[in-house]
């Protein structure tokens, strides 16, 4: 049950359009996927740079035997926090969990929570999604598109909405190699996909998932471009926002350098390389990899809302979109990106390195097929076999397997480029926001060092990530190096061997006569 709050109409006119902190101040906001990544940092920003905030209800179902007030208090306990606990603790107090579940129709509210929420909320952030590649299409039609309907039919029955805003993703359309800040038409009926979902058995569907799909590459993809359309089709009533982020890593420095919860995007194949896991990549190596970090990801959100907030319906009923990504600002390619990883890794590099770390990449798939089997399984076999004679657990093959699958899952991404164009996205974060305001919702391009942020996301992933002590870092570099000298005795010894053998054959001989 939601505690009774005593809600404080916003303020409007010119004071909101002087300042962002203003426009929220008083406001109760509604947010899905508050314990998620994004979420999760959204939420921390919200608290410590609107000090003035309303009360922040907080999507949450039970989970892992979890109740969402444990739930709640988990999060809060999270390194992410720690500025906020010092600088404003009391603002912690607005956070109210909600039970509630997007999986489930009409989002699983209790009736009177969802009445309060009705009438004292007049933001959204829609960031709730269920974000594997491997699941099924059924459960993705209903996690997010279903609940993104419900969020919908919950805004219009809002007393005081100002601004919804969707969070989906740059690879919703990689059916195009151009992604514009423009909304698409749709690749068939969300009501019908709705439908089908609610209907049909779970294997029936599966059936036809593949023809379903078309040319997108997974059910993810093809669920948040039916949302968007969602979206499109309430805009009309509703004051909507698209924002679109290409792949969300690692903060660049609000609140803290590094922060992040997951393995997923380049952070995670960097995390397995160091580890001297992942050796072999199937990718194309000229190509640029958009990523977006989630700081930079919640101040395009919050300005975007902004911006939408002091417009109206009647004065616009558009729907303003937003694409997160770093086109224009910085470009690598994926092979840079993995000679910068290994450089920055011999530097500051992981504990319990199971092999000195070097990276193939190709995009062949026959040759990728063939390495992995000599580079990742092979070895993997062969060590899991000295785990158990020495009775320790194996692991190796089971952590290959992971790895191989959630690559594949990849690999449309990791072969193929999109330019996504941002202009809007820049224009938001950066010419809109108020001069007085520009450190706290801006952020300087011109400033960025792609070098010392993936430095930062690495000692990030090493302290957030693996629970490493910093302090070790000089352990890490002798057992580093260790695995240096084995790796270039145990490549001499291959050299030694493939050279004898083919002295044995005759081979040397043959080439000389």
């Amino acid at each position: 049950m939601i505690d009774e709050f005593q809600d404080t109409d916003a303020n409007t006119g010119q004071n909101e359009r002087a300042s962002i902190a203003a426009f929220y101040a008083g406001r109760s906001i509604f947010v899905t996927g508050s314990t998620g990544f994004l979420g999760k940092v959204l939420i921390e920003k919200l608290l410590r740079s609107c000090p003035d905030v309303g009360e922040i209800f907080m999507l949450i179902r039970p989970k892992n035997g979890l109740s969402i007030d444990e739930r709640l208090k988990k999060m809060l306990d999270l390194p992410l926090f720690d500025r906020l606990r010092k600088e404003r603790p009391s603002n912690l107090k607005k956070l109210i969990p909600v039970h509630g579940d997007v999986s489930i129709d009409g989002l699983d509210l209790r009736p009177d929570d969802r009445q309060i929420i009705i009438e004292r909320v007049s933001v959204i952030f829609h960031v709730a999604a269920n974000v594997r590649f491997i699941e099924d299409l059924k459960k993705d039609i209903l996690s997010n598109v279903r609940s993104t309907r419900d969020v919908c039919i919950l805004a219009g029955a809002m007393k005081n909405l100002v601004a919804l805003i969707h969070v989906s993703t740059a690879y919703a359309h990689v059916d195009k190699p151009i992604i514009e800040e423009i909304t698409y038409p749709p690749l068939t009926s969300w009501r019908d996909a709705i439908l089908m979902a609610e209907t049909l058995d779970e294997q029936i569907v599966r059936t036809f998932t593949s023809k379903y799909l078309g040319s997108m590459p997974n059910t993810y993809t093809f669920t948040k471009r039916l949302a968007e359309q969602v979206i499109n089709d309430y805009s009309k009533d509703l004051p909507s926002i698209i924002f679109r982020p290409s792949i969300v890593i690692s903060t660049i420095e609000d609140p803290v350098r590094g922060w992040l919860d997951n393995f997923n995007g380049p952070v995670g194949m960097m995390v397995a390389g160091a580890k001297g896991i992942l050796r072999v990549i199937r990718v194309q190596p000229d190509i640029c990899n958009d990523f977006l970090p989630v700081d930079l990801a919640i101040k395009i959100m919050l300005t975007a809302t902004w911006k939408r907030g002091l417009e109206t319906i009647a004065n616009d009923p558009s729907v303003y979109v937003y694409n997160g990504s770093s086109y224009q600002i910085h470009h690598i390619s994926i092979k840079e990106m993995v000679t910068l990883g290994l450089q920055l890794n011999e530097q500051t590099p992981l504990e319990g390195v199971v092999w000195y770390p070097q990276v193939i990449l190709t995009p062949n798939r026959t040759l990728h097929y063939v390495l992995t089997l000599f580079m990742h399984v092979l070895p993997a076999l062969i060590i899991d076999e000295i785990l158990k004679v020495i009775g320790r657990q194996q692991m190796l093959l089971k952590i290959q397997k992971t790895i191989y699958c959630s690559v594949t899952q990849l690999n449309h991404f990791l072969c193929n480029e999109w330019v996504i164009h941002n202009s809007n996205t820049l224009d938001v974060l950066t010419a809109q926001v108020p001069l007085v305001e520009r450190e706290i919702f801006s952020y300087d391009y011109s400033e960025f060092n792609i070098k010392e942020y993936f430095m930062n996301c690495l000692i990030g992933a090493k302290r957030y990530l693996l629970n490493e002590d910093l302090a070790q870092i000089e352990n890490a570099r002798r057992q580093y190096n260790r695995m240096k000298y084995i790796n270039r005795i145990f490549s001499a010894c291959l050299i030694v061997m493939a050279i004898w053998t083919l002295a044995r054959a005759g081979i040397f001989s043959y080439l000389f006569e």
